[in-house]
């Protein structure tokens, strides 16, 4: 039976889903619930010994609520997985999760049951408006997956460099921090080459855009974990007209273990590479600049992230 402050968590939780997802101009954006839905379910996996296994068995309970698998065909072309976005919104889901396990810490089991309720209510809803609820868990499952590939992503390729080549090889954790930097920098370049498939001189000027939203997966990753947020990101950045430097060894040094555990989960798409390999920096980042004695103050190593992808990126597309 609910308690009181149970049943209160369940209501606030379902309406906080509505309003992380709602737009002034076009109402609630049901794929961005689903992302916020994806975290809420990921960081629930996470209370448990063994997350992937959890994830998997709470799809199991929610099929069985909703009386159906998820659809298997493939999914629209007009459905952007925009990995930023997904990063971002599943993020939030995972705080919400923290913020509502409170008042079920007793019984996370419970926990679980209620989210597979909440979860059946909201898609049957949506049915109700001609949403089919096969497509709307597909893309559930799509979101929190991916969730759960981002963390573990950002914590393997930080454990794998603090062990593998700051103990065999005497890097420094400024070293992983350039190398991972570098590493989404790079894939971002490479994306947008195999994506524009042009002759060299074609090749437009790069889309600053593009790599500001990859700067943000990196920046807000490390604010989360504890970086001073600010405004010095960029200082001391070198100038537009200077020659670019990207940290070309370091990122060699990265890319065999990064290719090495893409290969393995897998993750074949080069956006959600550029993406896990970005959150894995910011994590580092943390790692590096916090503490009560940092490695790196944080008014450098911030800039010394920033430079790595950025000077990274610029030289692949502009190498081209």
């Amino acid at each position: 039976m609910l308690s009181v402050e149970k049943a209160e968590v369940a209501h606030l939780l379902q309406m906080s889903l509505s309003k992380m997802a709602y737009d002034p101009e076009r109402g609630t954006d049901i794929r961005l619930m689903l992302q916020v839905m994806g975290g809420v379910l990921t960081e629930t996996a996470f209370f448990f010994e063994e997350p992937d296994e959890t994830l998997a068995a709470i799809f199991t309970k929610i099929s069985a609520v909703l009386g159906c698998d998820a659809y298997e065909g493939e999914l629209p072309v007009w459905l952007d997985l925009d990995p930023v976005q997904i990063d971002t919104y599943t993020e939030r889901g995972r705080e919400l999760a923290r913020m509502a396990i409170h008042d079920w810490a007793d019984c996370e089991f419970g926990f679980v049951e209620m989210l597979v309720m909440v979860c059946h209510h909201v898609m049957a809803s949506w049915e109700e408006e001609g949403i089919p609820r096969t497509e709307t868990f597909r893309l559930l499952i799509e979101y929190a997956t991916r969730c759960m590939c981002f963390e573990v992503a950002a914590q393997e390729l930080c454990d794998v460099l603090i062990e593998k080549k700051m103990g065999r090889d005497g890097w420094t954790l400024g070293d992983c921090l350039g190398g991972l930097s570098g590493a989404a920098g790079w894939r971002l370049a490479k994306l947008n080459l195999l994506k524009k498939k042009l002759p060299k001189e074609s090749v437009p000027t790069p889309e600053t855009s593009e790599l500001d939203y990859l700067v943000t997966v990196m920046t807000a990753e490390a604010t989360r974990m504890g970086v001073p947020a600010g405004s010095d990101w960029k200082f001391g950045l070198a100038a537009n007209d200077a020659p670019v430097n990207p940290p070309v060894e370091l990122l060699d040094g990265v890319e065999p273990y990064a290719q090495l555990f893409f290969s393995a989960v897998p993750m074949s798409d080069v956006r959600d590479q550029a993406v896990a390999c970005a959150k894995a920096a910011g994590r580092m980042l943390a790692v590096v600049a916090t503490g009560d004695e940092p490695e790196i103050a944080h008014v450098i190593a911030k800039p010394l992230a920033m430079m790595a992808i950025t000077e990274t990126y610029h030289a692949f597309w502009l190498g081209y």
